[in-house]
């Protein structure tokens, strides 16, 4: 991703617009955390209610029943960003 600092992926309640209380720890990832990366140097982000197979250093808890919204911040976004050369990919549902 194009920041020089650090990304995070947030969730937010759609309900309230507040981080999603999902009773387990903030609703955040970072790329400052230990994440399990890809020979590539990507990482796969997960987002559910349980855990992937793989276990929960790149996962987030969502709540059963509640909607939510992602936000993701670059924090010092780099040229790529500002080019438009980068974007983001779509949210993919796992099997």
């Amino acid at each position: 991703m194009p920041a020089a600092n650090y990304w995070s992926l947030v969730l937010y309640d759609a309900a309230t617009r507040c981080l999603l209380d999902n009773g387990h720890h903030l609703p955040t990832i970072a790329s400052h955390q230990n994440l399990h990366l890809n020979a590539d140097g990507s990482a796969d982000l997960h987002i559910g209610p349980q855990p992937p197979a793989t276990g929960t250093q790149n996962w987030i808890k969502t709540v059963p029943g509640r909607g939510w919204f992602a936000g993701l911040r670059l924090y010092g976004p780099t040229q790529a960003f500002f080019d438009r050369a980068w974007t983001p990919g779509d949210l993919t549902r796992s099997p």
